[in-house]
């Protein structure tokens, strides 16, 4: 090959390689920009009244007195929304039956709005759940109900070759004439004054419990499961991974159990995740009984066996990367086989096995499958480290999953999911960089 020939190829791949990094940096960013702008959504938002009236009565936060005025302040406002009810009441009852009948519908849609955006009005029976109890607390919230009083959504169909086509219409139409026709036109200028919206930092999204299932609060109880179960699995992981690994490289004979055990290994590797977690169903509580039923425990164990075949190869590498001159100095200044593998190769390694224990603990963080049937549940409270061994956890990964497909009000709280989402990436990030901070001080100490 020519020298001109070769320039050209190198150049070639550089733009290759260049393009294919460029690439992937713009595909993280369409996938990590709508995850943040998303996610901080949960955090910084446009707060009203109700919001800071809940985060008072559930979590004692708050300026009392400041709230009492403002409540004050708000009432003032609702109180002609309710006067016009009550007159639009006064004179369903004085209608004909068919003509009440004819506006109960409307009305009765009219007054569920209202209970959204503004809580229970006078007359409602008192409200169970907790989502009921109070109005929008999110100014965007109230944006969409206020939408919703002002206009009936209707479809057209009166052309067969396309697709009906969504309309509005004014819902004022439908009360004209009525004691109720001025209160659309009122709430439409005076939300703000009802619901007094301003920009919140609801910082206890992150430390506070759930409440009515993630409807309000916040996701301490996931944050604190993912934890347990990473940390959890890498406890049993990475010991046996590392001896395993010592096995592999230092004891055991090339014959063909060996290359069974490599075989098993590099096996279990590629296995899907649920089939891990259908094992540890299936062994860990079924059969070894390590619980009653799931447990922190028992997710631990089962995402251990899964993230065990990446440590014991990253660790036979980082080994077998040890220049032999280290094992024979070792030994011809005296030491045993196992006092060289402990005092001598595996330092010398240990950067090495810390970059695929970095690899596993993320995988660990983030699986969602392995403890479905091992660890999760879609709604608890926070528990002790006595607890673990017994109970279940909210993790962040399994609650992602069952929020955005499962939960009944999955439109309403997006921002609970992307703030779930952003969360596990931020802990992924953390336990990477404590890990990529550690094997570089390891790194550097080694150097002397």
């Amino acid at each position: 090959m020519n020298l001109g020939t070769r320039k050209i190829l190198d150049r070639s791949f550089t733009a290759v390689g260049v393009t294919s990094i460029v690439l992937m940096a713009l595909a993280l960013l369409v996938v990590l920009v709508p995850i943040i702008s998303g996610g901080l959504k949960a955090l910084f938002f446009q707060g009203t009244i109700e919001h800071r009236q809940l985060v008072y009565n559930e979590f004692g936060r708050g300026d009392r007195e400041e709230l009492e005025r403002q409540k004050e302040q708000s009432q003032e406002a609702r109180r002609p929304v309710f006067a016009m009810l009550d007159a639009f009441d006064a004179e369903l009852e004085g209608m004909e039956p068919a003509e009440r009948r004819e506006y109960r519908s409307q009305y009765n849609h009219v007054r569920d709005v209202l209970h959204d955006m503004l809580g229970p009005l006078p007359g409602d029976i008192e409200p169970l759940l907790l989502r009921f109890q109070y109005g929008n607390t999110r100014w965007e919230q109230a944006e969409e109900s206020l939408h919703d009083l002002l206009y009936v959504t209707k479809w057209d169909y009166s052309n067969p070759n396309v697709m009906a086509e969504k309309y509005f219409t004014p819902r004022v139409d439908e009360f004209q004439g009525t004691a109720l026709a001025p209160l659309f036109a009122y709430v439409e200028t005076h939300l703000e004054e009802m619901l007094l919206p301003q920009p919140e930092f609801y910082w206890g999204f992150i430390t506070d419990r759930s409440l009515d299932a993630h409807i309000f609060g916040g996701i301490w109880a996931e944050i604190q499961g993912t934890f347990y179960l990473a940390m959890g699995a890498m406890l049993f992981a990475f010991p046996l991974g590392v001896i395993a690994a010592i096995y592999f490289t230092e004891y055991a004979k090339d014959n063909f159990l060996t290359s069974m055990l490599r075989s098993a290994n590099s096996t279990l590797a590629g296995v899907p995740s649920i089939v891990f977690g259908l094992f540890g169903l299936a062994f860990f509580i079924n059969t070894v009984k390590v619980s009653e039923s799931k447990s922190v425990l028992a997710g631990s164990l089962t995402l251990a066996i899964m993230v065990l075949p990446t440590i014991i190869r990253a660790a036979e590498e980082a080994i077998l990367a040890v220049p032999k001159t280290y094992r024979e100095a070792s030994l011809g200044l005296g030491a045993t086989k196992w006092r060289t593998i402990v005092t001598v190769i595996l330092p010398a390694a240990l950067p090495g096995i810390i970059t695929g224990a970095i690899i596993s603990l993320g995988r660990a963080a983030g699986e969602t499958a392995p403890i479905i049937f091992t660890a999760a549940v879609s709604v608890g409270a926070t528990i002790g480290l006595a607890d673990v061994f017994t109970e279940p956890t909210p993790a962040l990964s399994w609650n992602i999953y069952n929020l955005a497909s499962e939960h009944e009000a999955a439109n309403e709280i997006r921002h609970v999911q992307y703030g779930m989402v952003l969360s596990l990436i931020s802990i992924v990030l953390l336990l990477n960089m404590s890990a990529i901070l550690l094997r570089a001080r390891i790194s550097k100490k080694l150097k002397g």
